[in-house]
């Protein structure tokens, strides 16, 4: 399991980087000090999991959250106790409190690995595919519809908008664990906040920065983050 340790105190890092050491399941492949670095580092080396400091200069941990298209699994590690829920209102993993007690570390960190096994195993299984037929509730009303339908998956708050004929019910689920459930080769994740179904794309142009923009055939107009435009050129290309 790849680790990233992100403080903006070195004495902490070291300390965290040594007891990591003693560890057969985590390796820790690099550190940042901010949130810049982070990012730089996060998407160059893909790590499986953040231990992430929340007080930090400039940017805190999460604020460096939000700013991620898709999030490795985090452990927070801070000084204070008040963040508690909010981490855990942002996924966290777990929450150690400095000093970090080694027996606390451990049991994190077997968090962290059950995790990531579970979520081998779910990409190692059968993904949703065009053909594959989806149950629907959104209240009283249910559909059973057929994913070639779905042209676009969106958050909304807690929930997850789906997008089908002239239908738009409210799931309660993540856009991450639709993402992990659907086909890549047909379904793609534009950006923070949609997912969109690639048979559906009627028209695509450049846009600012780098960015690109893509029209739906339903008429729905999805904006791909910085990053996902690169990936979808690749994607999208001989």
């Amino acid at each position: 399991m790849k680790a990233l340790i992100i403080d903006d105190s070195k004495l902490a890092r070291q300390e965290l980087n040594h007891l990591l050491k003693s560890l057969d399941d985590v390796t820790v492949i690099g550190e940042a000090e901010n949130a810049e670095v982070a990012l730089e580092k996060i998407e160059k080396l893909s790590p499986d999991l953040l231990f992430l400091d929340i007080q930090m200069p400039e940017k805190n941990g999460f604020e460096l959250l939000q700013s991620l298209e898709s999030s490795p699994e985090v452990i927070f590690v801070t000084a204070y106790d008040e963040y508690a829920l909010k981490a855990f209102e942002h996924n966290a993993l777990d929450y150690l409190q400095k000093p970090i007690k080694i027996e606390r570390l451990v049991l994190a960190v077997e968090k962290a690995s059950e995790k990531l096994r579970e979520k081998k195993k779910l990409d190692e299984g059968d993904k949703l595919g065009l053909s594959d037929q989806v149950f629907v509730k959104d209240g009283d009303n249910c559909w059973f519809i057929e994913l070639s339908k779905i042209r676009l998956f969106q958050i909304e708050r807690n929930y997850t908008k789906v997008y089908f004929e002239s239908e738009n019910p409210l799931i309660p689920k993540s856009l991450s664990y639709m993402e992990q459930r659907l086909n890549k080769k047909f379904f793609f994740r534009a950006n923070r906040q949609e997912i969109i179904n690639l048979k559906w794309v009627d028209k695509i142009e450049p846009w600012f920065s780098g960015t690109i923009k893509v029209w739906l055939k339903g008429g729905e107009e999805v904006e791909v983050s910085r990053r996902q435009s690169i990936k979808f050129k690749e994607l999208m290309s001989f």
